[in-house]
């Protein structure tokens, strides 16, 4: 069941959408009107000029909230005698398919197109503030304005913006990467050292898969965005079958990011050209930077999850085997790294020794965990146990589930137990608060289960719930709480008494260490048909593998096998012979 596959407005929902079109229009003043845009004249409208797009749903609580801030964005636009930038909105209730063209998942969602064409997604924080300096970043007055005068020397203008340090990071670049802005195709003799070098991202495909087709365009347009940033390939499964097999290739298309020295990961994101983008140059950025006590909450403010290591000037092999370490992270999230004292004096550690610092939920104070590194690592072991531990808080403790991040989240590799919460769209914001207080509250008492606390819109992705965990939520209700190891395709519901799961520490606290520790009852996400399907079809990859790996033990026991079938039968069919001849058929051997 693929979470995505799930991502469309009911039938219900368009049917009423049409019929109570009135409510569903967009707010509107006597003062300003609002433009909405149809699939009848939305082409035609944006084809000239710089044009930014809301998208939305009348039934969506985010974009009731926002209504206000847009409809003071579209005044204050309207009033400059040369804005340089129109605005205009897309009911997705009344349009949803001119939605899905546009590539919408969520809402409130904001396209800014150009000429026609669509540019970017607005992806920071929906402030006025913010949306007006984006809206002025990206205008195209008729009438350029005067350059602004010189800043002032200032100390406050003599450290850089925290938009010129994020575009700073953003790519670094490098001459002899994929100079041409290509995709670079491999077969069995260029992959092995293209993949050893490192810092390339490989599509594997077969030229008749239709999704394999979908994707080419995207992934061509890619390779020129990451021109001389990084290595865009692909492979050809068709041609290159055996070397699809050898990497583990089980669908098409499957992306799979190589950062070298044997580090791979399986891309499991949203394959639009922005989540591409941004994928790419978060691999492609600095593994590691140096990290100031002043920036410290600027960075913590940006990244929802970030590592800081500490560490004297002199522990260079520390340095090093925790940088070889990050590598599986490929960048998300940051690693930092600092020898200032003011740090150790910050998080309560005792200076000049070495330790790596988890920051999580945009909490600069309170470490979410904190692993000592007293010595250089010398074993095997010991590596693993670093790698592990930067897997298991890579996450944040609480975060909205969708398809975007579902595999990462579900298929973590230290398997967390995922405490669902499902939401109308209207109780969404309930459901934020209450899920984040509980995780802060779950993450503050140092449990030592993995647990990953997830918010969903049910409104999105209600049959999905339905046929997963038998959830169906109710607007206005309590929140219902489901929690989640989808490692083996099972959830909880009930706590240790039989009592529905609620959304409080003293029943909610308890059922995930029963979940945990396995005492409390479960139930299948999977109805007897899939799961009797997935166990025949784990059986057959296994005998596969084994096939595969021991082709000469495997060929031994076929031999040994059609030996014994030969023997047994030619044992019956001289049995047979002998009873006909000289056995219990023979009429005079009978007593009558």
């Amino acid at each position: 069941m693929k979470l995505f596959s799930f991502a469309r407005l009911s039938f219900t929902l368009l049917t009423s959408s049409v019929i109570l079109a009135s409510a569903a229009a967009p707010v509107e003043s006597a003062e300003t009107e609002l433009l909405v845009l149809t699939p009848d004249n939305f082409e035609s409208t944006i084809s000239e000029g710089v044009w930014f797009v809301e998208h939305f749903s009348p039934y969506c609580g985010h974009c009731r909230n926002f209504a206000p801030t847009w409809k003071q964005l579209v005044e204050q636009t309207e009033r400059k005698p040369d804005p340089g930038i129109h605005l205009a909105q897309v009911n997705c209730a009344v349009d949803g398919d001119l939605c899905r063209k546009n590539g919408i998942d969520g809402y409130p969602q904001m396209n800014l197109y150009r000429n026609g064409k669509y540019v970017e997604t607005f992806k920071k924080s929906r402030t006025i503030e913010i949306l007006t300096a984006y809206l002025d970043a990206h205008a195209e007055p008729r009438t350029p304005a005067p350059p602004p005068p010189p800043p002032a020397a200032t100390a406050a203008s003599e450290s850089p913006s925290i938009e010129k340090a994020e575009h700073a990071e953003e790519k670094i670049y490098k001459p002899d990467v994929n100079p041409h802005g290509a995709v670079l195709s491999l077969d069995e003799k260029t992959f092995p050292g293209a993949v050893d070098k490192g810092g390339v991202f490989v599509k594997f495909f077969a030229p008749w898969c239709g999704h394999c087709k979908k994707l080419a365009p995207t992934w061509t347009q890619l390779a020129a965005d990451m021109r001389n940033t990084l290595e865009i390939a692909e492979v050809n499964c068709e041609t290159h079958g055996g070397l699809c097999k050898k990497e583990g290739v089980s669908g098409y298309p499957m992306l799979f990011y190589y950062g070298g020295k044997g580090t791979k990961t399986e891309y499991t994101g949203g394959r639009k050209i922005d989540q591409l983008k941004a994928f790419a140059n978060k691999v492609s950025g600095p593994g590691v930077q140096e990290l100031k006590f002043g920036e410290l909450e600027v960075k913590v403010a940006e990244h929802p999850v970030l590592y800081l290591l500490l560490h004297a000037p002199t522990d260079r092999a520390i340095y090093n085997q925790v940088i070889e370490a990050s590598h599986i992270l490929f960048g998300s999230p940051p690693l930092y790294t600092s020898t200032a004292s003011t740090f150790y004096d910050h998080f309560n550690l005792k200076p000049g020794t070495a330790a790596l610092v988890a920051l999580k939920d945009n909490e600069p104070n309170v470490p979410a965990a904190i692993y000592p590194i007293p010595r250089p690592v010398s074993t095997a072991d010991e590596r693993q146990a670093l790698v592990d531990w930067l897997l298991r808080y890579r996450l944040p403790t609480a975060l909205e589930l969708d398809s975007d991040n579902f595999q990462d989240v579900m298929a973590a590799p230290h398997k967390p137990l995922v405490v669902v919460v499902a939401a109308p769209a209207p109780d969404l914001p309930r459901a934020v608060r209450e899920v984040g207080a509980l995780a802060r509250q779950w993450r503050d008492a140092h449990e030592t289960a993995p647990v990953v606390f997830a918010w969903m819109d049910a409104d999105k992705w209600g049959k999905w719930l339905k046929s997963m965990y038998g959830v169906t939520p109710v607007e206005g209700g309590p929140l219902q709480v489901v929690v989640a190891n989808h490692t083996s395709l099972v959830y909880y519901d009930v706590d240790q008494f039989g009592e529905r799961i609620q959304l409080t520490p003293a029943i909610l606290f308890p059922a995930i260490n029963g979940a945990a520790k396995g005492t409390i009852p479960y139930k299948h996400s999977e109805n007897v048909v899939e799961r009797l399907a997935r166990y025949l079809n784990n059986k057959l990859v296994a005998l596969e593998t084994y096939v595969s790996e021991n082709p000469w033990y495997t060929a031994s026991y076929v031999l040994f096998a059609l030996g014994v079938l030969g023997l047994g039968l030619k044992r019956l069919l001289a049995d047979t012979e002998d009873s006909r001849e000289g056995g219990y058929l023979r009429k005079e051997g009978r007593l009558d």
